[in-house]
């Protein structure tokens, strides 16, 4: 499916579509770990959960399995997932800028890990996560890290 989630975010025009929110591919598809069940992840600043929701709704809710919610706590990000070309697609609208959402955070310590720790690191990896194993607790899982797996990857500074 390398190939195939590519085709579904260029065809989907959701980039285009969601460019005034500094829209950003993330998780387990550009990271090149992606299992079966898994999503393409955008992220999203949007200080306008109302503007990012008519945006996205307009635009996708024409789409396969289409569904949207707001979060009732932190910070009410707006969540839509639906599916383009049998691909599943979860995007995130948070009033916090994208660079500074967790799920970046994630996704660009993940790909520094990936690309400094080479092919056996990725494969130990990929192990966990075709075990069933969500990203974090697969990578923290790897690296032998205790704790909270999500706080345990944000908190790597050095590899």
């Amino acid at each position: 499916m390398s190939a195939k989630w590519r085709e579904a975010v260029e065809h989907s025009g959701i980039l285009s579509v969601l460019v005034a929110f500094d829209a950003r591919v993330a998780g387990t598809f550009p990271l090149g770990i992606a299992v079966p069940g898994s999503d393409v992840d955008v992220l999203c600043h949007a200080p306008d959960a109302g503007e990012f929701s008519r945006v996205v709704w307009g635009a996708f809710a024409g789409a396969a399995d289409f569904a949207m919610h707001q979060w009732l706590r932190d910070e009410r990000a707006v969540v839509a997932v639906f599916t383009i070309d049998g691909v599943p697609f979860e995007l995130f609208g948070s009033p916090v800028p994208v660079d500074a959402q967790v799920g970046w955070r994630h996704f660009e310590i993940e790909r520094r890990l990936l690309d400094e720790r080479g092919p056996e690191f990725r494969a130990s990896v990929m192990a966990a996560r075709a075990a069933g194993m969500k990203t974090e607790p697969a990578f923290a899982h790897v690296l032998g890290l205790a704790g909270d797996p999500y706080a345990a990857v944000l908190n790597i500074t050095e590899t």
